[in-house]
């Protein structure tokens, strides 16, 4: 019996954690390996042809102040661990493999600290003036589609301290990932999950969907939302067709009911799934997974 249930608990961690990565038409991959750092970078750090070939190799998750000595001179202070803090940049070189028009490509930071400033081909994709967020930038206006390679480059400014009451780190201290997406997806961040009427026999969950046309041309959308319960089963499907305008971003909400939901609770976290499908002319172009409970 303690097998049986040790099966169940596993085939429902699979599921939890089957995050959009593993869409059909949505690829994530995994962006840490290959960067160049330096503490002594200048502003020209920013463009392609700057040599960045005596900079230092390594992958991410970087810190570059836990590398640095201690000192009750730093001032970052005991809050901060009495480490350095600085300006540090990260550059890499990459190819877009099997490029194509039809996809829009975005990098997400899952953290940098702190007030980054991100480049690509010598372009400013944005500043981001804090240290504690997730971010993406798009990046498909400015890649290369001639065959030659890509520069990105990040500068990170963590230099006026103190500015944390508690050790923070410096750098690009989580991982980063490449998005590419059709051209009509679900947004970063693109859904929102709230539930109403949680009873035991029912519970009506109603899912907002922000979906992007990248395109310039109006596009009739189906947005089909799948409520997978913890073992894997689809256990409700609601849908609905929005038009999405050419360059803008539509919303969509709809109301899923749930019979005899399994509810969450500390003793029994039992976790479901919002799988989001966009599909055009009945074909799919996108899928989002969100998990909720």
């Amino acid at each position: 019996m303690k097998y049986r249930f040790l099966i169940i608990f596993l085939l429902s961690a699979v599921c939890c954690f089957a995050l959009p990565a593993k869409s059909e038409k949505r690829t994530i991959k995994n962006f840490d390996n290959g960067w160049r750092f330096s503490l002594k970078g200048t502003d020209d750090a920013s463009k392609t042809s700057f040599d960045d070939s005596a900079w230092r190799l390594l992958n991410l998750p970087h810190d570059w102040a836990i590398e640095g000595d201690f000192s009750k001179d730093n001032p970052s202070g005991t809050g901060g661990g009495a480490l350095p803090g600085g300006i540090g940049w990260y550059r890499k070189t990459f190819d877009v493999m099997g490029y194509s028009r039809a996809k829009h490509y975005f990098i997400q930071f899952d953290g940098v600290y702190m007030n980054s400033e991100v480049f690509l081909n010598g372009h400013s994709l944005g500043f981001r003036p804090y240290g504690y967020i997730s971010f993406e930038y798009d990046l498909t206006p400015y890649l290369n589609k001639d065959g030659k390679k890509n520069v990105i480059a990040v500068k990170v400014d963590n230099l006026r301290q103190p500015n944390s009451r508690w050790y923070s780190g410096c750098g690009i201290y989580r991982h980063v990932h490449l998005l590419e997406v059709g051209q009509v997806h679900v947004a970063q961040w693109g859904t929102q999950v709230t539930t109403s009427n949680v009873l035991s026999d029912k519970v009506q969950i109603k899912v907002a969907v922000k979906v992007n046309n990248e395109d310039s041309n109006l596009s009739k959308v189906l947005v089909k939302n799948d409520i997978i319960d913890p073992y894997g089963k689809k256990v409700a499907q609601c849908s609905g067709v929005v038009v999405a305008k050419g360059g803008e971003q539509t919303l969509s909400s709809l109301a899923c009911t749930i019979s005899k939901p399994s509810l969450w609770s500390i003793e029994h976290p039992q976790q479901y799934l919002v799988r989001t499908s966009l599909l055009q002319n009945g074909k799919l172009v996108d899928e989002y997974t969100t998990p909720i409970g």
